[in-house]
């Protein structure tokens, strides 16, 4: 028995990184989850990962998983009826994760029309539609737990005068994304809080490193298996007590006093439990 036994989550970006430690972890806690993707297959080796990888990961380890490939760039790209289809497959929905994201760092007169389309559809558009698909079976079953994946780049660089890192200076496209995806978020948390539904934003404290030759705009990045529970945290939660926030994965880790597992569900993750990460990597410090 896993503390998401018998529920039925749907992860999107789930053929690598986050997505995929989310994914494999929710299933090591009992969930039957359905894994969306452009990449059902592997394809480019300098960008590895699929959705039949990270399905057959969870099937070995015992777990419930189902993929559905689509391209979330596109609004015919299979978004439409996603829910509908996970729900055909696996029951009922009760968790959502809306990790799907793309961007990237640029200064502002580089960035194409073009760019600007796809960055908010995959960012903004998606996760708004595949809430609108899962909200009414929620709110009829009076639960659910929808998590948006977001970044501290929507926050505001402090200044003037101003850092001189990609963060602070090329924002522009994917900050302003990520800034309405948790403007979104604290909307429908208000909207759904009782209906018995909590939706949170999650976004790492440090950039997490997926692959070890992926450059980072933050000195020491965090691993996914951080992120992986403090979703499952999120997804496990009292709608009534952890509703509404911005939260990121250290700084909420900490304030929980919760243990962080590997993505077996299992093993203890060495280094980065509660009480051995510094006040100084967190966000959102604890009170007192």
């Amino acid at each position: 028995m896993g503390d998401a036994d018998g529920r039925v989550a749907l992860v999107t970006g789930a053929s690598r990184g986050t997505g995929a430690a989310i994914a494999i972890r929710l299933a090591a806690e009992g969930a039957a989850v359905a894994l969306t993707a452009q990449a059902a297959h592997e394809g480019d080796p300098g960008d590895p990962g699929s959705l039949a990888g990270v399905l057959a990961r969870i099937s070995a380890a015992g777990g419930t998983a189902i993929a559905l490939a689509a391209d979330l760039s596109r609004p015919d790209g299979g978004r439409a009826g996603l829910v509908a289809a996970v729900e055909r497959r696996l029951g009922p929905l009760d968790i959502l994760v809306n990790n799907a994201g793309m961007g990237g760092y640029m200064p502002f007169l580089d960035i194409a029309d073009q760019r600007i389309d796809t960055v908010f559809e995959v960012n903004l558009r998606t996760p708004w539609e595949l809430c609108h698909q899962a909200l009414p079976g929620m709110r009829a079953r009076g639960h659910g737990w929808i998590i948006n994946i977001g970044s501290a780049a929507a926050e505001a660089p402090v200044g003037p005068p101003y850092g001189d890192s990609v963060v602070d200076l090329q924002s522009s496209l994917y900050g302003s994304s990520k800034a309405a995806l948790h403007r979104l978020t604290m909307s429908l948390a208000a909207e759904a809080y009782a209906d018995g539904i909590a939706v949170n934003v999650l976004a790492p404290d440090a950039a997490v490193r997926t692959r070890d030759d992926w450059p980072s705009p933050e000195a020491s990045p965090e691993p996914v298996e951080t992120m992986a529970e403090a979703a499952l945290a999120l997804a496990t939660c009292s709608p009534d007590e952890l509703t509404g926030r911005v939260a990121y994965s250290l700084s909420l880790l900490v304030e929980l006093g919760r243990t962080v597992r590997g993505l077996d569900g299992v093993s203890k993750l060495a280094g980065w439990q509660p009480h051995e990460i510094p006040l100084s990597r967190l966000r959102q410090p604890p009170v007192g």
